[in-house]
């Protein structure tokens, strides 16, 4: 899935790559940065405050009238609890430490602060969310928030790379904040009447893999390897990346039958004066050539560099060219692409580059339809001083296998399909920042594996709790939404099934909330813009939840399927003023199955059950409802709440 800031990942990649710069430490005590001016921080728990400065040093922290001492270790970190403190400020946040000069942080609230995780719907902006409105009426100094760059690590991290920016809500800054995340808080604000602070951690198109720490990953199957790799890459870049060009190679020998022929196209030396030009528009290749561009097409081009270039050589940025390529350096892999709107930026090994003629070659897979292919002002080497050298061609292209699928599997540190890498960039380093709840939107990248998820959604809010040092902390799940074709008779969905594995991870534990959110899809956008209903429906299962208002956390759930006579009776829970079906006189949406052949039956509303009528057949084993990747849905309670998704078995 596409995300609303891809072009994000060439600096990330590249930052992985070939190792990073060392930061060095100052020997002023120093807030570690996700503290800044206009902060919220947790009220009415202890609230712990860390930093560096120089080791062994002793630190003060001061907050208000309330102030504590700390040591720095020989790393030179140090962490402090402040007592906890009711609502209110705003506060001065110092650290200080003998006569090195203190750290002011200004405008600091005390008051309830949610995290909110996932992939693009999450990252969704307001300032593309439905409603006219909702940026001119944005304005509330005491609601604030932080968005926390994207950032992709082999390894945790103690520190966000620079102090992040926390902004209080107003027309002109809540545009590029996190829509579903923003009209949470507003909702909240508007009962709850204390200060509330937001940190938006999230990246479209990404898997949930990507956001569990290795350890926690570790625990669940099938990730030994991805994650010993990880590790083999924090430790040497270079050998990981090459070990994973020698598993890419072998793969293509079993699935392409020219691949040990074609291995010939890598090399510097390769002649391929024989081969076509790349024109400079898409529409210019030839007919039959953009027919097949869907399979095996491979690219070269060459590059002269001074020696002050090669000095100053960092990555190799690509732009998109393809769902999946390999790229060789001279005859050497240096990286590889699983998705078509990934920028591909690639570190460059020391010593592999040269004065004078150097040679690029690809290997891309699925680049039909695709402009960006011919697109070459996007492809550069680029330089330690920002500095770029175009890679401008000509490029050559030859036709290669039309496969349909050329996926070899991603390298496991490969964004967005890595393991536990955005765990280390973007929540290590704010942990254990005092939270009141935890939201996340995620799972369309999942869908192709449903039957992991239920463990890795279990497993990841039981991370995220100890990470912030919160055993107990509130986790909100937004269930996914409708999206993609219509089924015109009862099949298989991964949507569905993710759909349902979300439910049984979040029914399992006491301290979760399932948002529903089936009837405000988009099946022709993967995002929709309707984020208020989304947000509020969050806020809802946050008074009951993390608030202890009374009340329903969510809308109709099934309880059960049980046999009455020759009918099937779904009994229903969580109803809000009895059961409604809206446009017509019968519900829509379920389905009896007798084994795996499913048929559809419309449903009759009875106070909180729905009957299927004739259902009750021997042979009916199950019944399913909404079970579709974007499924059509009458069936509401009297607080317009949809009922949720199932799948249940009948008794």
């Amino acid at each position: 899935m596409r995300s609303v800031r891809t072009s994000a990942i060439c600096a990330v990649v590249a930052s992985l790559a070939w190792g990073g710069l060392a930061h060095a430490q100052s020997t002023s005590p120093t807030l570690a940065n996700i503290f800044a001016d206009h902060a919220v921080l947790q009220r009415d728990r202890p609230i712990a405050i860390w930093g560096s400065a120089a080791p062994g040093a002793s630190v003060t922290v001061r907050l208000n009238d309330r102030s504590v001492t700390a040591q720095a270790g020989g790393d030179g970190k140090w962490r402090a609890t402040l007592p906890a403190m009711k609502a209110g400020g705003p506060y001065v946040l110092e650290v200080s430490g003998g006569n090195a000069a203190a750290q002011r942080l200004s405008d600091i609230m005390i008051g309830d602060v949610f995290l909110c995780g996932g992939q693009s719907n999450m990252e969704f902006q307001v300032k593309h969310a439905t409603g006219l409105d909702v940026i001119p009426s944005a304005n509330d100094a005491s609601l604030r928030f932080t968005t926390i760059p994207d950032s992709s690590k082999t390894a945790p991290v103690g520190d966000l790379a620079k102090r992040v920016d926390w902004r209080s809500v107003t027309p002109e800054t809540i545009g590029d904040a996190s829509a579903v995340c923003y009209f949470m808080a507003r909702s909240l604000r508007g009962t709850e009447k204390v200060p509330m602070g937001f940190i938006a951690s999230e990246w479209g198109g990404t898997r949930i893999e990507s956001w569990i720490s290795a350890p926690a990953l570790a625990t669940q199957p099938g990730f030994t390897d991805g994650l010993n790799a990880i590790a083999t890459f924090d430790r040497d870049p270079a050998a990981a990346t090459a070990a994973d060009g020698v598993r890419r190679e072998k793969a293509w020998e079993a699935l392409d039958p020219a691949a040990r022929t074609e291995r010939a196209f890598q090399a510097a030396m390769y002649d391929d004066r024989r081969w076509a030009t790349v024109p400079a528009q898409y529409e210019q290749l030839p007919a039959a050539d953009r027919d097949r561009l869907d399979g095996v097409v491979w690219l070269r081009t060459t590059v002269d560099l001074t020696p002050a270039q090669v000095a100053a050589a960092q990555t190799l940025r690509l732009g998109p060219i393809a769902r999946y390529d390999e790229t060789y350096l001279n005859g050497r892999f240096v990286g590889g692409g699983s998705v078509d709107w990934a920028w591909r930026s690639y570190g460059v090994p020391a010593g592999l580059l040269r004065p004078g003629r150097n040679v690029i070659a690809i290997r891309a897979v699925g680049a039909k339809k695709d402009g960006r292919f011919t697109d070459m002002s996007i492809r550069t080497i680029g330089l330690a001083d920002g500095g770029a050298v175009p890679l401008s061609g000509p490029w050559r292209y030859r036709l290669g296998t039309a496969l349909k699928d050329g996926s070899v599997g991603p390298a496991p540190w490969d964004v967005p399909n890595s393991l536990t890498t955005l765990y280390n960039g973007m929540i290590a380093p704010i942990a254990p920042y005092g939270l009141k709840l935890a939201a996340w939107y995620q799972g369309e990248s999942n869908t192709g594996q449903p039957a992991a998820y239920r463990g890795l959604m279990t497993t990841l809010m039981a991370d995220w709790r100890r990470a912030f040092a919160s055993p107990q902390l509130p986790f909100f799940v937004v269930q996914l939404t409708g999206y993609g074709t219509p089924a015109t008779a009862p099949r298989e969905s991964g949507w569905a099934a993710l759909r349902q594995s979300q439910a049984q991870a979040v029914a399992a534990d006491g301290h979760a909330g399932l948002a529903v959110t089936i009837d405000v899809g988009d099946r022709f956008d993967i995002h929709p813009a309707q984020k208020t209903v989304i947000g509020e429906r969050l806020a809802r299962l946050a008074r009951v939840v993390a608030y202890g208002q009374p009340g329903l956390r969510s809308g109709p759930e099934a309880a059960d399927a049980v046999r009455q006579g020759s009918d099937i009776v779904v009994r229903f829970r969580n109803v809000t003023g009895g059961l409604q079906r809206y446009g017509g006189a019968g519900a829509i949406g379920f389905e009896q199955c007798a084994g795996a052949s499913c048929t559809y039956v419309d449903g009759r509303v009875q106070g909180d059950t729905v009957i299927l009528p004739g259902a009750g057949r021997p042979e009916v084993t199950a019944v399913r409802y909404a079970w579709a990747d974007a499924p059509f849905v009458n069936l509401f309670d009297g607080a317009d709440l949809p009922a949720a998704p199932f799948e249940l078995p009948v008794r």
